[in-house]
């Protein structure tokens, strides 16, 4: 193979790995799956919340946006979810999510910068926001 064929046939398989479904946008479907495998059991599977065992109750997720404005608030949505905005939730309470910070990143509008989110991250705020209720 000639180097100008190697190369081309070089670019046209990066080209194709590049639009696997790993690089592509997440959908709000996406972060649904995510969300039953990891955040029902405290949340419950309509995302209201639920009385845990250790007693408390999980937050309704529902009204995220109703209770900031009638905007989901995505730069502190990422944060408790991968666990950076540590203070007001313990540890012990609400658990890190690191296996949803592993992978590839999407660019996500964050307070108005795009910023690479891992796309597994990205798709559960997309499905957060697909369960707030419309503004009246």
């Amino acid at each position: 193979m000639t180097r100008p064929a190697a190369f081309s046939a070089l670019a046209a398989a990066a080209f194709l790995a590049a639009c696997g479904p790993e690089n592509e946008m997440p959908t709000a479907s996406d972060g649904a799956a995510i969300f039953a495998e990891n955040c029902a059991a405290c949340h419950g599977s309509d995302a209201k919340g639920r009385v845990l065992p250790a007693g408390g109750r999980a937050p309704d997720l529902t009204t995220i946006a109703a209770r900031n404005g009638g905007t989901l608030p995505r730069a502190d949505t990422l944060s408790r979810i991968d666990g950076y905005g540590r203070g007001r939730v313990p540890s012990d309470v609400m658990p890190e999510f690191g296996a949803l910070l592993e992978g590839p990143t999407v660019p996500v509008e964050v307070d108005g910068t795009m910023t690479p989110t891992p796309r597994p991250l990205a798709a559960l705020l997309f499905y957060l926001e697909s369960i707030q209720p419309a503004a009246l």
